[in-house]
């Protein structure tokens, strides 16, 4: 588990954010208060930042994963998986949760991110241990 495991674990993630945002486009953005252009798209879907900022973010997770895998002795696939669908369910999900509720977010908003924060950790913890 190297560098390359942490930008290829990043990448899957990031590759799962962008077919579940876009299954899920319309009920997130009605959840999340995203302003929608004409041509029914978040407005600011050109803007480079918010996908810069996610890849980035991405492979900071990713990098501590890897940290906390090597440091725990995780290496086999299944124990990847659970380890990060356990470290977005059980520490990220309640983040969001307490953040959105605090701020009066729609249930669903987090429901949808909360998803998406489960399934990514995963990703990454499967996609450390394999390569």
């Amino acid at each position: 588990m190297g560098f390359v495991s942490v930008i290829a674990a990043a990448v899957a993630a990031y590759v799962f954010g962008a077919v579940w945002y876009m299954a899920m486009a319309k009920p997130w953005m009605a959840a999340s208060g995203v302003e929608v252009g004409e041509d029914g798209r978040p407005a600011n879907s050109k803007n480079p930042m918010p996908y810069i900022v996610s890849i980035i973010c991405l492979i900071i997770v990713a990098g501590m994963m890897r940290h906390m895998f090597a440091l725990s002795g995780i290496t086999e696939p299944g124990k990847g998986l659970i380890a990060g669908l356990g470290a977005g369910l059980f520490l990220a999900v309640p983040w969001l949760a307490t953040n959105y509720t605090f701020a009066g977010r729609p249930r669903a908003l987090i429901l949808l991110d909360g998803i998406y924060a489960t399934g990514g950790s995963a990703i990454i913890g499967l996609v450390l241990t394999l390569i």
